[in-house]
């Protein structure tokens, strides 16, 4: 184990400095996500949810089938609390975390651009155990769980349904699928930092602008947009994580669903089609929440700033 002594930086060398994690920070990535999440992130999650978990379904059956369970409202399923409670709690677990893992990497001895990958996955890692287990569980049940009304029963509430499913299988229920979670999480923001890099560094090849230079907003847009839609190379492990959650009754399923069992099941029964079920709607959450980060970002940094008093340092 290292530790902090050998860390320490030697005689002549630069003194890695240590980013303070600020409310102002905090309030930033909370508030933006609330908004990308409440506007279109929430239809396109249920729409990527819906056709993962239905894999019969093409865009337009995935479509018809989240419209005929509540109209539009069904395309805001599972945003209270679950989608709330992820937006509001997942940017401060990831800045806290992904601060820290960032800081003892340079110190250690890591360049940038590996402390900031090792950084965010470390991020992401923790996003998944702390707060995206059981958001993205409960979520998942929301779209997916029989709806008792079609039988003239009645459709149990949200909470009486996190409660059931608390009392019949405990704490492991309710975070079912979180390590297909922590794999997707962490795979998601080493190649999303990664492929943002790469897409910023041609941008700046293309326009002839130097390390030193900032962007335009439409050219992070782009260099950002480009990294969120490419890193949906791992949309399988995605439709995993959403079979494991589904409620929907199937009874050729693994008993006991693993990572590795429900890749085969879902291999099995939709080949290499069905484990990229959902791309699409995905990409396009990517490129709105690109959209809101970046572009939304300085006018949220203004007002953060007058209500905290304080400087927003953080990179959304």
């Amino acid at each position: 184990m290292v530790t902090a002594s050998q860390l320490s930086p030697l005689k002549g060398e630069a003194q890695v400095e240590k980013k303070p994690v600020k409310f102002s920070n905090l309030l930033l990535g909370a508030g933006l996500n609330m908004f990308e999440v409440t506007t279109l992130g929430q239809p396109l999650e249920v729409m990527k949810t819906t056709m993962a978990a239905n894999r019969t379904d093409g865009m337009m059956g995935s479509v018809s089938r989240i419209w005929a369970r509540g109209g539009v409202l069904g395309f805001y399923q599972g945003l209270i609390p679950w989608a709330w409670i992820e937006a509001s709690t997942k940017g401060a677990v990831l800045l806290f975390v992904a601060s820290e893992a960032e800081y003892y990497a340079k110190r250690a001895g890591a360049n940038n651009f590996v402390s900031g990958i090792g950084g965010g996955m470390a991020g992401g890692l923790a996003q998944a155990y702390a707060t995206m287990g059981f958001c993205t569980c409960m979520k998942t049940v929301e779209m997916t769980k029989h709806k008792a009304a079609m039988k003239g029963e009645k459709v149990p509430g949200t909470m009486a349904t996190f409660m059931d499913i608390y009392r019949r299988e405990g704490i492991k229920g309710i975070n079912k699928g979180v390590n297909a979670v922590a794999v997707r999480q962490v795979t998601n923001w080493g190649s999303r930092f990664g492929l943002s890099r790469v897409a910023e560094n041609g941008i700046r090849s293309v326009t002839g602008k130097d390390e030193k230079t900032k962007l335009s907003v439409p050219e992070r847009i782009l260099a950002s947009a480009l990294g969120g839609g490419l890193s949906a190379w791992n949309q399988p492990i995605e439709v995993v994580r959403v079979e494991m959650q589904s409620k929907k009754e199937d009874p050729n399923r693994p008993k006991k669903m693993t990572v590795a069992n429900t890749f085969r099941y879902v291999y099995g029964t939709s080949g290499v089609k069905g484990l990229y079920r959902g791309v699409a709607p995905r990409i396009g959450l990517g490129v709105w929440q690109t959209v809101c980060m970046v572009a939304l970002g300085d006018v949220a940094k203004e007002m953060v700033e007058k209500a905290t008093g304080e400087a927003v340092t953080a990179k959304h």
